[in-house]
């Protein structure tokens, strides 16, 4: 394998993605980006949902765009809602109302009893909701009940469908999340520590709910791998790509990649044909399953 080839096209696509994930590191805290196929307005759609938080600014972002993509397809549906947990008179409760192809599409929220941490997402007590045609096509948070009283309409027939989640999180040897893989039934744990600095060998450790499940010696050079892994007795990929930790600009700084995608069992050989093939290209595979969680994690000085 080329290694410079493969070095060059790693920082392209770290670069790209830090372009899209990010509006710059230095005001940049974390971000949460979700990803569903919805039926919206007579049509399957892409809805994008982000939570950020930087230091001055908290927002909730919802984009409903064509399944496709495509340039002929209508503009993006684009509602931004600014969130500020600590002032006292913000709008914890609301309705913005769009259109999208001649069809009147509400976006509705509470959260007034929504529960905050350092994430930027709520933790519990709120919902938001996506009403198209008397149908809740999307709904979020845990007020169920409540948003179908308030809005008034009927559940979809066919259900969203959680296609990946994205997060950025910023830290220096130590990052942890809490993630739901696919349709499994509850939130893990997910910590990734490393050991850069110094004149030790760099290393790595990742965990789920407290278990080691990954070890990485001799880092610098296993920079990009994966294993497979039994999480609540379903496979899950785990693929990394360290590369910008080790070989970025400044050396112990940079962005890192981390996927994690159940998978059926009789995929699960295949977890090992090219543990050097970018983290990039595994979100893109045609033959990947259809929910990945990707970690984006970020040293700080």
């Amino acid at each position: 394998m080329d290694d410079a080839g493969s070095n060059h096209s790693l920082a392209s696509s770290s670069e790209k993605q830090q372009a899209e994930d990010l509006q710059g590191t230095k005001t940049s805290q974390c971000s949460v980006t979700t990803v569903y196929k919805a039926y919206i307005a007579g049509g399957a759609r892409i809805v994008t949902v982000v939570w950020s938080k930087t230091l001055i600014s908290h927002s909730l972002s919802v984009v409903v765009e064509h399944l496709d993509g495509s340039a002929a397809a209508a503009p993006p549906l684009v509602c931004k809602i600014d969130l500020k947990p600590w002032r006292p008179f913000w709008s914890k409760k609301g309705l913005k109302s769009l259109e999208l192809e001649n069809h009147r599409v509400d976006v509705y929220w509470d959260l007034r009893s929504a529960r905050f941490s350092s994430r930027p997402e709520p933790a519990g007590g709120y919902y938001v909701a996506l009403v198209c045609d008397e149908v809740v096509a999307l709904l979020l948070g845990d007020s169920k009940k409540e948003a179908f009283k308030r809005t008034k309409a009927r559940p979809s027939l066919a259900d969203a469908t959680l296609i990946s989640r994205r997060e950025n999180v910023f830290g220096r040897r130590s990052f942890s999340t809490r993630a739901r893989f696919g349709d499994l039934k509850r939130e893990h744990e997910i910590v990734v520590e490393n050991s850069i600095s110094g004149m030790a060998e760099p290393e790595m450790w990742i965990s789920i709910d407290g278990d080691v499940v990954v070890h990485v010696d001799n880092l610098r050079w296993k920079f990009r791998g994966n294993e497979t892994v039994a999480v609540e007795r379903t496979p899950v990929q785990i693929f990394w790509d360290v590369h910008g930790w080790l070989f970025g600009a400044a050396v112990g700084l940079g962005h890192a990649v981390f996927i994690f995608k159940p998978s059926p069992p009789e995929t699960t050989e295949a977890s090992g044909e090219d543990d050097r093939q970018p983290a990039a290209a595994v979100v893109s595979s045609s033959m990947a399953p259809e929910f990945c969680f990707v970690l984006n994690a970020w040293k700080l000085e």
